[in-house]
């Protein structure tokens, strides 16, 4: 075998992260990128870098699509971009000072993308499409038109419940399947025929081969170092394989398509190899035989950045905890746990529930999305740049985040509250992967409806004051962060404060009756006895015994007397959160 021989596959980043879990719009067909692809080479500003205004201006004015809607594309592609820490962070800050939907407005203005790789970005939307024969001829630009929406709410809902974004294999198929229409878009204008067919002898330049290192990556006979395909055929005997010409320094359109598909291969680093090469993942917390039937793998040992996975699947009535730099931009997927309390309070790249049900999730930064699909009765608990909930019931989420949440078709009873925890190394975490404290819009969710029918504006409601209380994180850290660095909105604290007072004036109460020996020992007796049928009831039990090791006994008392700890802490000892101070040190060891 040739040692030159090329091993290229699909990156896992722009399906995993850059994909909406959800049917694209009719309008990213193949006939209207075609179009598309035509019209920015012949516009000022447009190419080769595409700025909002001129996205906004096709989106809206060509293709017919909502603004939110362009601009929710627009910021999932930047969502790719290897952008420092430091200029999200200085990003975050212009667009936390404007004041005005113009200031706004010019603040997103400054931004532009890769004119070429948005527009394999758009095409990529349609992996989860449920086909792609529906667009094939269109008309010059796409008019309004009525549209049956009787069934395609159910088709949106079954679209986003077995989305393709974590599916390698699919991932792959999509990349074989559709090839020949992905290097069309690189081509320029006048290699296509006058039906828009590519002319025999196209010629693909450095620049747009460049550009399919955002979908494409390799290395050289198994070769463990992984390279963008730009930078793989900088050798030059796959260059030549490629079809490279030294002459007119361009590649053979024709025999730089059949190279790749000889080339293509399965993600080694993907979710389908990692059961196998991967390592399990040791956790401290785990009750023997409590996780039987759990799978926590990783890859991060091996796979490149942008390819490290943790995937736990089936935990199920178990309190697990991880800090540790394995978790270290990681992309997530928890799947199919249950009655599960789940701590991982590493900065991540990205992370996915499916299928999840009875469960707490409270998870560190997460720089890029967190999905939430399929799940029912799940509290999750975060920081993250990206949020969407997908065919969920039941959900509540606790978000900070700098952009809209998404709600796809299919939730129901979906409760957003603000970000209500904290822990030691939250603020060192949020300034690894570039995340400020504002803009916050935890409460302005976008919901995304099928095609041609109305969103469900019904399908969630915003955490009412009166239902809010903090979480607690019941680990001993190492850090600075003992509050929640930015506070909490004014009802929120309005409602804390509320509560306090009540407890203080409880307390006082107590300490007023004046009880003898016997009547405190009977009232406490009355008390502790409806605490235990609280913790049984609520489900916290559970998690209190889980928290401790095999030979201690979980608290079922509270403390009925003035105290220090009861009077500052605001915790009503009946209807917090079961964890009023830290019950043990998070594990560090991998």
């Amino acid at each position: 075998m040739d040692k030159y021989t090329a091993w290229i596959w699909p990156r896992l980043e722009p399906f995993l992260i850059g994909v909406l879990p959800a049917a694209p719009p009719s309008k990213f067909s193949m006939h209207y990128l075609r179009k598309m692809a035509c019209y920015v080479r012949t516009r000022d500003g447009c190419f080769p870098r595409l700025g909002w205004h001129m996205w906004r201006h096709i989106a809206c004015g060509k293709l017919q699509l909502a603004e939110e809607l362009a601009w929710l594309y627009f910021e999932t592609f930047d969502l790719l971009m290897p952008h420092s820490a430091e200029e999200r962070l200085e990003c975050a800050e212009a667009l936390s000072q404007c004041q005005t939907l113009r200031e706004l407005d010019r603040q997103r203005g400054k931004l532009s993308v890769d004119t070429l790789q948005f527009l394999l970005f758009l095409y990529l939307q349609q992996l989860n499409r449920i086909s792609l024969r529906t667009s094939l001829i269109g008309e010059e630009w796409p008019s309004p038109r009525s549209r049956s929406p009787s069934s395609s709410s159910e088709r949106e809902t079954k679209i986003s419940s077995q989305n393709k974004n974590w599916d390698d294999q699919a991932h792959l198929t999509f990349i074989q399947t559709h090839l020949a229409e992905l290097l069309e878009l690189l081509v320029e204008p006048g290699q296509l025929s006058s039906s828009g067919q590519i002319l025999r002898d196209s010629q693909l330049t450095p620049e747009a081969v460049k550009c399919l290192s955002l979908l494409l990556e390799g290395s050289v006979s198994h070769g463990r170092t992984v390279h963008p395909i730009h930078k793989l055929l900088s050798r030059a005997p796959l260059q030549t394989q490629a079809g490279f010409s030294k002459l007119s320094h361009t590649y053979s359109l024709q025999q730089f398509q059949e190279f790749l598909r000889q080339a293509l291969c399965l993600n080694p680093f993907g979710i389908s190899t990692c059961p196998q090469s991967g390592k399990k993942l040791a956790w401290a917390l785990q009750v023997e035989g409590t996780l039987k039937r759990a799978k926590i793998i990783r890859n991060t040992h091996m796979a490149p950045p942008g390819s490290r996975l943790v995937l736990m699947l089936q935990v199920c009535k178990q309190t697990l905890a991880k800090d540790c730099e394995k978790l270290n931009d990681a992309n997530v997927k928890l799947q199919r746990c249950s009655e599960a309390f789940i701590y991982l309070l590493s900065p991540l790249r990205s992370v996915t529930l499916d299928k999840c049900r009875n469960s707490t999730v409270v998870l560190g930064p997460v720089g890029t999305s967190i999905h939430i699909q399929s799940c029912e009765n799940v509290r999750v608990v975060c920081v993250t740049r990206h949020l969407t909930v997908a065919a969920s019931f039941n959900c509540t989420i606790h978000a900070l985040t700098p952009t809209r949440p998404l709600l796809l078709p299919g939730n129901v009873s979906v409760t957003l509250g603000p970000f209500h925890t904290h822990y030691p190394m939250l603020e060192d975490h949020m300034a690894r992967v570039g995340l400020a404290v504002v803009p916050n819009l935890w409460d302005q969710p976008l919901l995304f409806g099928a095609e041609g029918s109305a969103p469900d504006t019904g399908c969630y409601r915003i955490q009412p004051p009166s239902e809010f209380y903090p979480l607690v994180i019941p680990f001993q850290m190492e850090g600075d962060n003992c509050e929640i660095p930015w506070g909490l909105p004014a009802d929120y604290q309005k409602a804390i404060e509320s509560r306090e007072k009540v407890v203080q004036e409880w307390q006082k109460t107590v300490k007023d009756a004046h009880l003898n020996k016997v009547q405190r020992r009977q009232f406490q007796e009355l008390v502790e006895q409806k605490f235990h049928e609280w913790l049984l009831e609520t489900g916290q039990r559970q998690e209190l015994d889980s928290l401790l090791p095999p030979n201690l006994t979980p608290p079922t008392s509270v403390d009925l007397w003035p105290s220090s700890h009861t009077s500052n802490s605001g915790l009503h000892p009946l209807k917090d959160q079961p964890h009023e101070q830290p019950m043990g040190r998070v594990p560090s060891v991998c």
